[in-house]
């Protein structure tokens, strides 16, 4: 079964995308915050992570650029999920090296369909 890491500061945007991931069979942590994903991440490295991009604190700009720079966690394949829908924003990410891109609001299926490719066919237990 696939790990997703979801980092998010809002509670009630972990608790869907948990609750949305379990019942597609995937494995799910939950983030609060950069520092919480960072932490996490290197004490047990998930198979993708779903990083908010405006949190207080270290921002998912920063967590990404992190993630991305470093030896092991660089190959985690990192989807941005934000409210951000600039093209200039969606540059960003694509500079920083993240897989993926998905705006708030989102579409569960959409970005469902983003975390398989990423993961690949059977990526989650029911698959």
């Amino acid at each position: 079964m696939s790990r997703v890491l979801v980092v998010d500061d809002d509670a009630v945007i972990r608790n869907l995308l948990e609750v949305n991931l379990q019942l597609e069979g995937y494995e799910v942590s939950l983030a609060i915050d950069g520092g919480d994903a960072l932490t996490q991440v290197a004490a047990a490295p998930p198979d993708l992570i779903l990083l908010d991009v405006m949190m207080p604190g270290m921002d998912g700009w920063d967590v990404a650029k992190r993630l991305k720079d470093d030896e092991i966690a660089a190959a985690i394949p990192v989807v941005l999920l934000t409210a951000r829908a600039m093209r200039a924003d969606v540059q960003r990410g694509t500079d920083l090296g993240v897989e993926g891109y998905v705006t708030k609001p989102f579409d569960p299926d959409e970005l469902l369909a983003v975390i398989d490719r990423l993961l690949g066919a059977g990526a989650g237990e029911r698959r």
